[in-house]
């Protein structure tokens, strides 16, 4: 049976990486897909689990031989997924969980369409920026520019299958389980994974 795949995006700071890593640790048979990116990587990071960390050169390399399934420029940096990982879990039965954002969802919605797509929403501007400024992370111009481009960000949420509002962080993640059963259970995917018994009941 082919694993589903699912698209989650949000604005920097809205929880989509804690919403998506409780998903994954909570849920069976469901992978996160590691991406490629040129940036540095943070304290703590360890590549081939948080990223493939890779130069300008070898990610210019994979892009022109078309090896991701989607590519993206964000905050000066190129971030990528690879077909051939994305499509060796689906193939295996694994569902595949793609934390990008709206320009990466976009074309995985194109390259991909039977994807299902999630967009987290934080409850206030001021949430947004709180966290953001809570993580440590960022410099106070790097923070800026982040909230300047939430909004465009966010205008992005008409392109997606679902909307989540993550206020509070359990009843957000209890929703995008709900997302995840409902695929699960969805015709398509009960169809073929039921087909020995459907033709006994129809026999």
């Amino acid at each position: 049976m082919l694993g589903s795949l699912f698209i989650v995006a949000a604005p920097s700071g809205a929880g989509k990486t804690s919403l998506v890593n409780a998903l994954v640790e909570q849920q069976a048979n469901i992978a996160l897909s590691v991406s490629h990116t040129t940036r540095v990587a943070r304290a703590g990071e360890v590549d081939g689990k948080d990223y493939f960390f890779v130069s300008s050169d070898a990610f210019g390399e994979m892009r022109d031989r078309g090896a991701f399934l989607e590519s993206a420029t964000v905050f000066d940096h190129s971030y990528g997924t690879s077909s051939e990982a994305v499509f060796a879990q689906l193939k295996a039965g694994i569902d595949v969980v793609l934390e990008i954002d709206w320009q990466g969802a976009a074309q995985v919605r194109r390259n991909y369409p039977d994807s299902s797509s999630i967009f987290i929403l934080p409850p206030s501007k001021q949430a947004l920026e709180q966290r953001l400024r809570g993580r440590g992370q960022d410099d106070e111009e790097v923070i800026a520019r982040r909230m300047r481009d939430a909004e465009n960000e966010i205008s992005h949420y008409v392109e997606f299958d679902y909307l989540i509002v993550n206020d509070d962080f359990d009843a957000a993640l209890a929703s995008l389980v709900a997302i995840i059963s409902a695929r699960r259970h969805s015709i398509i995917v009960q169809e073929d994974a039921q087909a020995s018994l459907l033709k006994t009941l129809l026999a």
